[in-house]
């Protein structure tokens, strides 16, 4: 079964698409009122047992909250497992709904310029540094002058995925060598209840030996909230969602994407097997079950509706 981790897209920024974000932050979104919420979460994160940790150049200041969170605790890097990402550069402003949230930019230039700022304030902890949303239109995965830059930094390498053609970039990446050996070692993709389409591709990057991470398990919020689309997941559709993800049998990682730490408790319940026993499935046979099958969507229709979310 795989394990937990904290995904800090919603909490190193002020503003973010998952539904209810903004009601869930409050009007305080100044830089020390975030950084602080932050580090609330992540201490209940690392209570609750949560030891992997991922964020992003383009997080706003997720970076920077995560390593101030990791040395104030005291957190040594083998007790941790940190990731993050870069390709896309944050250009908010620190505003909650810019009209350019971020820009993607995956040349070796912007690896360059990123690389170091990851190193610098993660450094001592990084065990993954991934390609961030990779696609196929984006160039990166032809890139070979990219490709030398990425294997000298040395650390493991990753590409996460985003988009209805998920399957196909983590296929093509598959097959991408460096000096004879695989460039990439792991891969965090969407993977949901909604939009499980990925999960063949999935199942063949972890025959060889990747790490597989799953992210927006609660389809941004979509599978959090009771209501007609969640109705069949019981009481606690976060519970059942993330339940679903963690026994999928290609999975290592489970990232949360709170922006409390009401939400975090609530999505650690999980781990709680007296909260399991009114979930709306049966865990003893849920890794082989289709059960839930008829919730899924259009890979195309998915990612159109996540599109048009609003930033909160």
């Amino acid at each position: 079964m795989a394990v937990l981790g904290l995904g800090l897209a919603a909490l190193g920024r002020p503003g973010y698409l998952t539904i209810g974000h903004g009601a869930a932050i409050g009007p305080d979104r100044s830089i020390e009122a975030l950084q602080r919420r932050c580090h609330e979460v992540c201490d209940a994160a690392w209570q609750g047992g949560v030891r992997w940790f991922d964020a992003a150049r383009s997080y706003g200041r997720a970076e920077q909250f995560l390593s101030a969170w990791l040395t104030r605790r005291g957190v040594q890097p083998d007790q941790v497992t940190v990731s993050s990402k870069w390709g896309y550069t944050y250009t908010a402003d620190w505003k909650v709904n810019a009209e350019v949230p971020e820009v993607k930019d995956h040349s070796a230039a912007a690896l360059g310029r990123q690389w170091p700022e990851t190193e610098a304030l993660l450094g001592p902890w990084l065990r993954l540094y991934q390609v961030h949303s990779a696609t196929l239109e984006s160039g990166i995965l032809d890139d070979t002058k990219t490709h030398e830059a990425l294997a000298r930094l040395g650390v493991p390498l990753g590409v996460s995925l985003s988009g209805p053609k998920q399957s196909d970039t983590l296929l093509r990446a598959l097959s991408i060598e460096t000096d004879g050996a695989p460039l990439f070692s792991a891969v965090q993709a969407t993977w949901n209840l909604l939009e499980p389409s990925a999960a063949p591709a999935l199942a063949e990057a972890k025959a060889a030996g990747w790490t597989v991470i799953v992210k927006e398990a609660l389809a941004n919020g979509r599978l959090a909230v009771s209501g007609p689309a969640t109705a069949r997941l019981g009481p606690r559709p976060d519970v059942t969602a993330l339940t679903v993800a963690l026994a999928q049998p290609w999975a290592d990682v489970v990232l949360l994407g709170a922006a409390t730490v009401a939400q975090l408790h609530s999505n650690l319940a999980v781990l709680d097997t007296a909260v399991l026993d009114t979930a709306a499935l049966d865990t003893a046979v849920l890794p082989h079950t289709d059960q839930f099958a008829t919730l899924a969507l259009d890979p195309q229709a998915y990612w159109s509706e996540r599109a048009g979310m609003a930033w909160t």
